[in-house]
């Protein structure tokens, strides 16, 4: 990854905020196992002439891709953070999960709790955990393989990952809400931030961006019925 690449992958710019197709794999901030780099050693530029680098409204995993907000300036970042603790800006995330739930849709009501373990930490669904809410619907499956669109209504770490292994159907590729099932069915993680809608400002429609899909997840999602023009 480069400034460059960055750039390109830019989805959205105006004077608030930009919207960037966050690539599997890159992690926000630094970290021990990261040696790769991270996205805030790359944020200067995106500056586009102003004064400050960018940062960041909201987070995505390292291995989830796709639409990741960032507010321009200080004023622009405490709006966004308002209209995300709000519930306001609207997400869409696409997944491919091993095991097809047995209805079409749902809502998953479940409050997740962070467990500390001694090889790391996870999400489980505990009654003394924090309100989470992911509203989900079948796009697509095989026998063993379900395209999934999620949308959570509220943002707790791992939600769609913990929510979706929670009632069977691990999302592909995870390892750590899906192992030795999920894990197996492809190397990467097949969580995307499909699209999101900011309305930041109040006399105008919200932005909606849309990332494209990923490579890493065209093939499986194909299986479940996707296709370039879908």
């Amino acid at each position: 990854m480069s400034p460059e690449d960055l750039v390109a992958r830019l989805l959205h710019r105006d004077g608030l905020m930009l919207i960037l197709d966050k690539p599997a794999g890159l992690p926000v901030h630094a970290g021990g196992k990261d040696e790769g780099g991270h996205l805030m050693q790359f944020l200067d530029a995106l500056r586009f002439g102003l004064p400050r680098a960018p940062e960041l409204a909201h987070r995505l995993d390292r291995d989830t891709s796709g639409c990741l907000v960032l507010g321009r300036h200080r004023k622009a970042l405490a709006k966004l953070g308002r209209l995300f603790a709000d519930g306001k800006v609207e997400k869409v995330y696409w997944a491919v999960v091993v095991g097809v739930p047995a209805a079409p849709s749902g809502t998953i009501d479940a409050p997740l709790l962070k467990l500390e373990r001694k090889y790391g930490w996870k999400m489980v669904v505990d009654p003394r955990g924090q309100a989470s809410i992911t509203d989900w619907r079948v796009l697509g499956h095989t026998e063993r393989l379900a395209w999934i669109e999620a949308r959570p209504r509220t943002g707790r770490t791992h939600q769609i990952r913990a929510h979706l292994a929670s009632i069977g159907s691990p999302i592909a590729g995870d390892s750590v809400y899906g192992h030795g099932t999920a894990d197996l069915a492809a190397p990467q993680l097949h969580l995307h931030a499909r699209q999101i809608s900011v309305p930041i400002s109040a006399n105008k429609p919200p932005v909606i961006a849309t990332a494209p899909v990923p490579p890493h997840m065209i093939d499986l999602l194909q299986e479940c019925g996707w296709s370039d023009a879908g």
